[in-house]
């Protein structure tokens, strides 16, 4: 546009002009967000998959987190652990037969339910996730060691707000909705 143009375009337009500059400032905004993201996910996945190797060599990346959700007490469950990692019900159940072919996690009488079964990690399981986590951990902690406490805590927060919480998706449903 010529300057004569622009006069007679009046105040709204360049306000228009503002809020489309700020639209693209966001749009850029979001799209090096998902970029970095997606470098921090492969990590994570590379993460995933030494630690698996280093529990046992023929271990998958999703066995392992199968492993460490039952170590930790988190998921001791099929359908718990079904629903902690959002997988299948037949990629969970082949990871489980594998970890208890590989000595690692055994089935027992839940002590709650005596008709129910629980998985429980053995304790050469348990060396070896603390072994594999000690790692991650102090990796995680040379990269993070130079943060402040104040900076650490806003991260923690602005990364469970953009997981939406207890939410898996954006609609705001947890998955039993």
């Amino acid at each position: 546009m010529s300057a004569s143009s622009d006069e007679h375009a009046g105040p709204d337009a360049s306000a228009q002009d503002a809020a489309s500059a700020g639209a693209l400032d966001l749009d850029e905004a979001v799209s090096r967000v998902e970029h970095e993201l997606g470098r921090l996910f492969a990590r994570i996945r590379v993460s995933w998959r030494e630690a698996a190797q280093t529990v046992h060599p023929d271990l998958q990346p999703l066995g392992y987190q199968v492993l460490t959700s039952i170590a930790t007490g988190k998921a001791t469950s099929a359908g718990a652990i079904i629903e902690r990692l959002q997988t299948d019900k037949t990629a969970v159940s082949r990871q489980v037969r594998q970890l208890e072919q590989l000595g690692l996690v055994e089935s027992v009488r839940d002590p709650d339910d005596r008709r129910a079964r629980v998985l429980v990690a053995t304790a050469l399981a348990q060396e070896k996730v603390t072994a594999a986590r000690s790692r991650y951990e102090a990796r995680l902690a040379a990269r993070l060691g130079q943060w402040s406490q104040a900076d650490l805590d806003r991260f923690a927060e602005m990364l469970s707000e953009l997981g939406g919480g207890a939410s898996d998706g954006a609609d705001g449903k947890t998955p039993a909705s």
